[in-house]
């Protein structure tokens, strides 16, 4: 009797299979295996992001008809009006061609720098339903709303709108709203997170875009709950969502300051100056308006004191609340006595993220640990009052569900206290994030308090309902602070048996060879660390050891996507004055070492230099990436010479490099010395000429 096979598989099940299978490589392969893999791949491959320069028609895949997700935002060169380049046929063909070879788009997703884009593009798929539009480049002059019109005269069926990466004017969006009511109204998803805002929507452009949609089960807006600014947002504002979109399942309302996503100062105390307009009466107000709210984020940036009992109520209004981020409110959990109140009622959370609050102790944590019991997630920023005891208990407390963490510029948690903190639950954690703020780098595990301890299971028949049946101890240190121990383990763990995802920040100046030293030693599944480096590099001394530490790297031998976000850094990109060190001796200081990593994917964001707006892959930088052979894949977030970026063509395995210039403002021209459109075209052909292996 013949063997069975996966060929014998119903062509249902096989095609099920496929249609899970989300890495491109993997996929690539599957088709690869025979003719029957190979239409089950191109039938269930529903999503593709194209590449590749626009000019080369013959290029555009026709096998993949099934895809209905389309992003085109990323062909080269990148950033040029994409209808408008010089081709040997008419331009329009561009977008004919793109619309046989995908015919079911639904989905679109397109760098937009010229209305007359979306004027030839849309037309072709008069069946979309979500549009993403990108454009960092700033606004071209043209009447309010004319870069929306388009989508409002050609897309019929359109559902969802995501402007988070298009640079416009707040007032362009609400009269094309009022302009077309019918179409409005069949909105159900509105992304107006926009980064480049510098104040966002004002509490008018909100009531009136809210007005105009009231099918919205999803709204992302950027705004300011600053009450020393014009437009802010207040309680009415609140009413007016809750009133004129009640089928709200996510809503996010961001204060501009914090889309910058910049690190807080850690010796805050996390009290601003100023308090918000927002009352307990009107996050009431919200709360009950909003019963089908599923994912919410209010990062205010300014004090909602006593915001305990409000979140009482919303775990009673909002019952199938799941993902809750709060920005400077405070008195999230006091926990007095062993009474559950505030935030640690929301026994549905899976995520919870918590940021700037003034009051959050220990005790408050643990609390959270006891109450929010499906927590999946976990994100705790700016609290200077947790310490590694309290976050201790709260992970081990979680430890059956806790996969995700962030501990981000807490001032008695830096990467020594984090990593120690979670002891208890490194083999649960797949995704980390901490600050490599190396202080305490001389203690050891060994050095504990000494505690007396008595049967937490003794205390409070609550716990039975959140399912803390295990024998547990909690531990109270001559100091005061709350520690765990858990009878069953014994040993805490010491390798990180699940993390995938390590992601980092650091100071520029600072060395991350000490990484290894504070716990991470043992990652051996980790497959992509993100390092983010902020400061301001001009007068610092040149550092005095030879690299930054990307060698340190090398211990985890999974290893193969790197993430390098140094964007926020600044330094002088051109000549500096006498005694100061530019940015090419920086990244030669940065990238030492990198060779040594065998990596397949890189994204870089070279340091600035505001004073000239120019962020530039320099010399030392391109010369030290090239040495990494195993590389495939290389995305440059900045501009660079194009003598540079030759560099690359000779790296045997690399597959694709692009330069994006996704920040704001995008240079708007060319400078004579580097990357033209010319210039992409050249590497871009000499990349082409080379032979691949596989």
């Amino acid at each position: 009797m013949a063997a069975t096979t996966i060929d014998n598989l119903p062509d249902v099940i096989l095609s099920n299979i496929c249609a899970a299978i989300s890495d491109t490589r993997a996929r690539n392969s599957l088709s690869l295996v025979n003719r029957k893999f190979h239409s089950l791949e191109r039938a269930t491959r529903t999503s593709i992001t194209l590449r590749g320069n626009a000019r080369y028609l013959h290029m555009i895949p026709i096998c993949f008809r099934s895809v209905t997700d389309l992003d085109i935002s990323n062909l080269s060169p990148w950033g040029h009006p994409l209808l408008t380049l010089p081709t040997p046929s008419d331009p329009l063909l561009l977008a004919h061609r793109l619309r046989q070879a995908f015919p079911l788009t639904t989905s679109l997703t397109i760098y937009c720098r010229i209305p007359l884009t979306l004027e030839i593009l849309l037309p072709q798929w008069p069946g979309l339903r979500h549009v993403k539009l990108v454009r960092w480049h700033q606004r071209l002059q043209a009447p309010l709303g004319a870069e929306f019109i388009p989508l409002f005269e050609h897309c019929e069926c359109l559902k969802s709108i995501d402007l988070s990466n298009f640079y416009f004017w707040t007032e362009d969006l609400p009269p094309v709203l009022r302009a077309y009511p019918e179409k409005s109204a069949n909105l159900t998803c509105l992304n107006l997170l926009t980064t480049s805002f510098t104040e966002g929507f004002k509490a008018q452009e909100i009531r009136e875009i809210t007005a105009a949609c009231p099918s919205l089960n999803k709204l992302l807006v950027a705004c300011t709950f600053d009450p020393r600014y014009i437009g802010f947002v207040n309680d009415e504002t609140l009413s007016a969502i809750a009133t004129n979109c009640p089928k709200l399942t996510l809503l996010h309302l961001v204060d501009t300051s914090s889309l910058a996503n910049e690190r807080g100062d850690p010796d805050s105390d996390g009290f601003t100056a100023e308090d918000a307009s927002v009352s307990r009466e009107g996050l009431i107000q919200l709360f009950s308006g909003l019963p089908l709210l599923e994912e919410l984020v209010l990062d205010v940036c300014k004090n909602v004191r006593d915001s305990g009992p409000v979140l009482e109520v919303l775990k009673s209004k909002c019952s199938s609340l799941k993902v809750l981020k709060l920005g400077q409110f405070h008195g999230v959990c006091l926990a007095i006595g062993w009474q559950l109140d505030g935030v640690s009622l929301c026994g549905g959370l899976e995520s919870l993220s918590i940021k700037n609050c003034g009051d959050l102790s220990d005790m408050g944590l643990v609390a959270i640990g006891r109450g929010c019991r499906r927590l999946v997630k976990f994100e705790l920023e700016g609290c200077k009052n947790v310490t590694v005891d309290g976050l201790r208990t709260m992970a081990a407390l979680r430890r059956e569900t806790l996969v995700e963490m962030k501990i981000s510029c807490c001032k008695q948690l830096g990467a020594v206290a984090s990593c120690k903190a979670l002891d208890l639950v490194r083999d649960r954690i797949q995704k980390l994030h901490i600050d490599c703020v190396w202080d305490g780098l001389e203690l050891t595990e060994s050095s504990e308090s000494k505690v007396r301890s008595f049967d937490l299971n003794e205390l409070n028949d609550e716990d039975d309902e959140l399912g803390l049946r295990k024998k547990r101890k909690f531990c109270l240190p001559e100091g005061g602070n709350w520690h765990l121990q858990i009878k069953e383990n014994g040993v805490c763990c010491k390798t990180w048996k699940r993390l995938k995802c390590l992601s980092l920040w650091i100071e520029v100046g600072q060395l991350l060879t000490p990484l290894p030293i504070v716990g991470l030693d043992d990652c051996p599944v980790l497959e992509e660390i993100r390092i983010k480096m902020e400061g301001d590099s001009r007068g610092r001394q040149k550092p005095s050891d030879r690299a930054f530490g990307l060698s340190c790297l090398t211990r985890y031998p999974q290893l193969t996507k790197l993430r390098l976000e140094f964007g926020e850094t600044i330094g002088y990109a051109l000549t500096a004055p006498g005694g100061e060190t530019d940015l090419t001796l920086w990244d030669r200081f940065f990238f030492n070492g990198i060779g040594n990593l065998r990596l397949n994917e890189l994204d870089y964001w070279p340091a600035q230099d505001r004073d000239v707006n120019q962020r530039s892959l320099t010399l030392p930088a391109s010369g030290l990436i090239a040495q990494c052979l195993t590389l495939r894949k290389l995305i440059i977030h900045g501009t660079a010479h194009e003598h540079f970026m030759m560099f690359f063509t000779r790296m045997p395995n690399v597959r694709d490099v692009q330069l994006r210039e996704d920040y704001y403002p995008a240079p708007a021209d060319d400078s004579t010395t580097e990357m033209r459109e010319d210039s992409h075209r050249r590497f871009e052909d000499a990349m082409n000429r080379r032979r691949i292996a596989d």
